[in-house]
């Protein structure tokens, strides 16, 4: 039996896993979760649809990660991709209102596997109608960020360009959609070079910590993809790359060791008093993050 935490990490890792086309790994994760007693019947039943459409979709995809990564030629990736383009216009020839019920699951359901499994879908079908669909309701309602940043992934996958305006947080932004980033490579150095400071650090004092600050970076980043937050990071100098990383860090060793030290962080990552301010605000940021966001799902 997985205890809920354990259970929200679990979640957690298959979705960057997804997000990175890893899946290999995915599957893997998938047949241990399902293996795993005691949860919740609505988790198998996510767990054993993502499972099946992965193993319909992906059949190269490597079984553990080292066949993963002899496995990822450009011949390969396209088979793959090919696959799943025949796989979900072949629903589509079954059903022709598929689209339609994508669309409604990851309109109007909560953020979960099965919703990053549609928009998986909805990037191999054709039509014009799913773009006007998907563009109009990242324009129109409030969705959650890191939902809003999954759809301008599949936007762009579509082939759709140009700009579209949405409500990120509490502004609204402009987001050109050919530039959205489709892994974690795809993002500016700067967002790179927050995690290296970090890596840096947790290498000398602690370092279960790195792996936990990368998953968490790389999640928020893309819910203030956009941003005025995201902006400034990009526009800083190396001081404020300084100040991310010290406030990623130090939320980070807050959830594994439940006690906070911002002295003794702030030290490691030279942040002095004049640079409080800007570190408060990185932590607040990350701090509002983990607690509306990650939670959440």
């Amino acid at each position: 039996m997985l205890f809920p935490k354990t259970l929200d990490y679990y979640q957690i890792q298959l979705t960057v896993m997804l997000e990175s086309e890893r899946y290999g790994e995915a599957m893997e994760l998938l047949r241990f979760l399902l293996q795993c007693q005691g949860q919740e019947e609505r988790h198998y039943e996510e767990w054993q649809s993502l499972l099946d459409w992965l193993e319909a979709a992906f059949p190269y995809a490597a079984r553990n990660e080292e066949a993963e990564g002899n496995s990822s030629s450009g011949d390969e990736d396209l088979r793959e991709e090919d696959m799943a383009r025949i796989l979900a216009n072949s629903k589509l020839q079954e059903d022709a209102e598929y689209p339609a019920k994508l669309l409604k699951k990851v309109m109007h359901e909560p953020l979960s596997e099965a919703t990053i499994l549609a928009l998986e879908q909805l990037s191999y079908l054709e039509g014009n109608e799913v773009d006007e669909e998907l563009s109009a309701w990242l324009r129109e309602e409030k969705v959650h960020p890191l939902l809003q940043f999954r759809t301008l992934q599949t936007l762009r996958r579509r082939g759709v360009q140009g700009t579209l305006e949405l409500v990120r947080g509490q502004e609204t932004v402009q987001v050109e959609i050919e530039t959205v980033p489709l892994q974690n490579e795809d993002f500016p150095p700067q967002v790179s070079q927050v995690l290296e400071r970090v890596a840096g650090q947790a290498e000398v004092h602690e370092p279960t910590l790195y792996y936990f600050a990368q998953e968490l970076w790389g999640q928020f980043m893309m819910s203030i993809y956009g941003s005025s937050d995201y902006r400034a990071l990009l526009g800083g100098d190396y001081a404020l790359l300084d100040i991310w990383a010290g406030a990623l860090h130090q939320i980070v060793s807050e959830s594994l060791n439940g006690s906070r030290q911002e002295e003794e962080t702030r030290s490691m990552y030279g942040i002095t008093d004049g640079m409080r301010f800007q570190f408060e605000g990185a932590y607040r940021s990350l701090k509002g993050f983990v607690k509306t966001s990650l939670l959440d799902k």
